[in-house]
């Protein structure tokens, strides 16, 4: 795959160099792959991803730990046009992140042309008070080096960016570029999170997001907005088993008919998915209850969505 990136200098770590550490927001349209790119630099599976839109629904901050850096990655909601109050907290929360980061991220996906979305998030990314702004195209294993060059050419009119990269996250091309290229750009500063620390969501929060991912996965046109997911417990056996208790949240009944499947099989598979990313996350043996309840309107409740951990939080 053809090297295509910006003009940042790559240099290599030094054992005499300041530490450096911070925050860098991932922000851009829907489905154009901040999740993948968040997990590959991360090396680990913390972030869920599905081809369908509004995937993200919490604000997820992943741990990158280098010799002479640490650097946080903070996944934010696709930026998109609301259609009800979750939306509407969906975009607070991506927007709340461009306000205290050191590097605001800006993806493009390299297989679709620019449009208005991308036009509105790159003027709230340009309007920022993050003193160093990466245009980020992304998906470059999907698309042609021409097409991959006119992205560039067009995504960078839109605002005034400090440098660019082309990554491929599923490939790995360029991955570890971004990395180096947001670590040079981090203030000095201490270590904010511990080494073994990947990610600063809690056990039952990343239950819940595993969970919903495989709902995604199997039901893409079904119910996919309509789908909350909470865990409900996580209770940890004598033996170092785990008995973990999630619900799976539709806004009709024709919905949990969907969900649970003829004779309960959806549900099933959805639950033998998860277990499987549960039990690699936990590395222990893990028995999920999942049970499907009808909750009318829910994205529209503010207090349901609160209940969910899908607001923004100040």
């Amino acid at each position: 795959m053809e090297d295509i990136q910006g003009t940042g200098a790559q240099s290599g770590e030094k054992d005499e160099a300041p530490f450096r550490s911070g925050f860098v927001a991932l922000v851009g349209r829907p489905s154009v792959g901040k999740s993948t790119l968040l997990n590959a630099a991360v090396g680990g599976k913390v972030a869920i991803t599905s081809p369908v839109a509004q995937t993200t629904r919490r604000r997820m901050r992943a741990v990158v730990n280098r010799p002479n850096a640490q650097i946080v990655i903070v996944d934010t909601p696709g930026l998109h046009k609301p259609k009800d109050a979750l939306g509407k907290e969906l975009n607070k929360v991506a927007l709340g992140e461009l306000a205290d980061v050191d590097v605001a991220a800006f993806l493009v996906d390299a297989t679709k042309p620019v449009g208005r979305g991308d036009e509105w998030v790159a003027r709230h990314v340009d309007a920022s008070d993050a003193p160093y702004k990466l245009l980020v195209i992304t998906k470059a294993d999907l698309a042609k080096p021409e097409q991959v060059t006119a992205q560039l050419e067009a995504a960078s009119a839109l605002a005034r960016f400090d440098d660019t990269i082309v990554v491929s996250a599923r490939e790995g091309f360029n991955v570890d570029a971004f990395v180096s290229m947001v670590a040079e750009h981090l203030p000095e500063g201490p270590r904010w999170f511990p080494e073994d620390m990947d990610c600063d969501a809690t056990d039952e929060e990343l239950v819940a997001e595993f969970v919903r991912e495989k709902v995604l996965l199997n039901l893409r046109q079904e119910v996919p907005h309509s789908v909350g997911v909470i865990c409900d417990d996580i209770d940890w056996a004598k033996d170092g088993h785990a008995s973990i208790r999630a619900t799976i949240i539709v806004e009709r009944e024709s919905q949990k008919g969907i969900v649970i499947g003829r004779g309960g099989s959806m549900v099933k598979r959805i639950g033998t998915q998860a277990r499987k990313d549960i039990e690699r996350l936990f590395d222990a043996r893990v028995f999920l209850d999942i049970q499907v309840r009808v909750q009318p309107q829910w994205r529209r409740d503010q207090n349901e969505i609160r209940r969910l951990g899908y607001d923004y939080e100040e």
